[in-house]
């Protein structure tokens, strides 16, 4: 499913892809400010503007969406062998393009009909 420039989902069996990058990001900072708090001490993958993927725990977030990982690692290694090294990063929100969740850790319908709801302006 997909629900334009917020939500990206093939299906119940995937893991959720959202994008923090929409027309009405503002609007939508504290919806996924409130999601991703719930996710603190899971494994997320941040992939920044700049294509960089990387893979940590959630250790905390902001409502700005900066993002905290520890033990991290990237995706790409051989794209990025000089980002090996490091094992905890801030991510500044504003440079972050999808978050891919954790399957397990996500309801899916409770955030489908958040974002349902903000869509229609109420």
């Amino acid at each position: 499913m997909v629900i334009p420039g917020f939500l990206h989902c093939t299906d119940r069996s995937s893991p959720l892809l959202v994008s923090l990058t929409c027309p009405r990001r503002c609007s939508f900072l504290q919806l996924f400010f409130s999601y991703f708090k719930e996710l603190v001490g899971k494994e997320v993958t941040v992939e920044l503007k700049n294509d960089l993927a990387i893979r940590g725990t959630l250790h905390s977030v902001d409502q700005y969406l900066n993002i905290k990982l520890e033990n991290t690692r990237v995706v790409d290694q051989d794209k990025y062998p000089h980002m090996l090294s490091v094992r905890n990063c801030f991510i500044r929100g504003s440079v972050v393009r999808y978050v891919l969740l954790p399957q397990d850790g996500v309801d899916i319908d409770i955030l489908h009909d958040a974002t349902r709801r903000e869509a229609r302006g109420g």
